[in-house]
């Protein structure tokens, strides 16, 4: 198995050095549902709630160098000049192989009522970083067509940093949500130098993050005279060239305990548990490989927790103050 790695990070170099990569950097989560302003920056301030969310997903565990992605967002609705706005922050770090990323964000959306519901148009401005680890590469000494001294395959590692997009729609009706975005709209191209060093030598090697589209649906439907209640989601995603969907079910006991079923075309099924405590909540995933990989991979683990406070817009109690005598 080890030597097969070598040899597929062997391949990705190949393919690398043809002087542009391209790739979807947008890491998988199978608890999407709870962080949709990673996909939709129309999502940020969809409640009256502070929202900060923050887990690891380790994937096809047992392969060696298989992606780990760590992810932190934040949002929360505000109020200026009469009109509600929604912001947040996202915070995305993954490696996979010999690659390592990082992307960090700012979003600040606008809303309005229309067609009894509550539209946000939104905009993410910020920062997307690659490395490659050329110092990992590893060429056996028996293979027949790479050479340790081929120029195109790096030696060093590369890294470099570019301006990056994203845009969003979001709907939010008493019975559903809807949204639709696009991540890397501008497609930014990232041209890796060897670190530490401003040398125009490696300017050759270049990094294309492509766009992806994302559609994100949902709806909380209650099960009349019970306290349990239904909570189907779908999430697609496409980069123009693959396009991928995963469908999800959970049933959820009085706002309190969640459990469901997930299944990702062609890739995995899941099992997830969440539990929402006061303003807490904790989540845990594991998806099992569908395709040919699970001959060699027990399946994917993910877990997040988050926290809430709750917000109070109204000018009812505006101008009340309590004693500090019974704070």
């Amino acid at each position: 198995m080890g030597k097969m790695i070598r040899h597929i990070a062997v391949a990705l170099a190949s393919i690398f050095v043809a002087f542009i990569a391209s790739a979807q950097s947008d890491g998988v989560m199978t608890q999407y549902y709870e962080v949709p302003t990673y996909y939709n920056p129309a999502a940020a301030g969809e409640t009256d709630f502070v929202k900060i969310r923050g887990g690891s997903r380790l994937q096809w565990v047992g392969i060696e160098k298989a992606p780990k992605t760590f992810l932190m967002t934040a949002d929360m609705p505000v109020r200026l000049f009469g009109k509600r706005f929604g912001i947040g922050a996202v915070v995305r770090q993954e490696s996979r192989g010999l690659y390592s990323d990082m992307a960090a964000g700012i979003q600040a959306g606008y809303k309005f009522r229309l067609l009894k519901g509550e539209f946000t148009i939104a905009l993410q401005a910020g920062m997307v970083n690659e490395t490659f680890k050329g110092s990992e590469v590893y060429i056996p000494g028996d293979d027949d067509y790479h050479q340790p001294t081929d120029d195109g395959i790096p030696t060093s590692d590369l890294t470099g940093t570019s301006f990056d997009m994203g845009f969003g729609v979001w709907y939010t009706h008493k019975w559903f949500y809807a949204g639709l975005s696009c991540t890397h709209i501008t497609s930014p191209s990232i041209g890796l130098t060897m670190e530490g060093s401003e040398s125009t030598e490696a300017q050759s090697y270049e990094f294309n993050v492509g766009r992806t589209l994302y559609f994100t649906a949902g709806s909380n439907i209650p099960i009349k005279n019970t306290l349990f209640e239904v909570m189907p989601s779908v999430l697609v995603k496409s980069d123009f060239t693959f396009t991928q969907a995963e469908v999800t079910a959970r049933i959820r006991y009085n706002k309190f305990l969640s459990g469901g079923i997930g299944y990702r075309y062609q890739d995995a099924v899941s099992l997830m548990l969440g539990v929402d405590f006061r303003n807490f909540y904790l989540g845990y995933s594991y998806d099992y490989p569908t395709s040919a990989i699970s001959r060699a991979s027990s399946g994917s683990h993910e877990i997040f927790a988050g926290y809430k406070l709750k917000l109070d817009f109204s000018d009812k109690n505006r101008h009340r103050h309590k004693s500090i005598r019974i704070m």
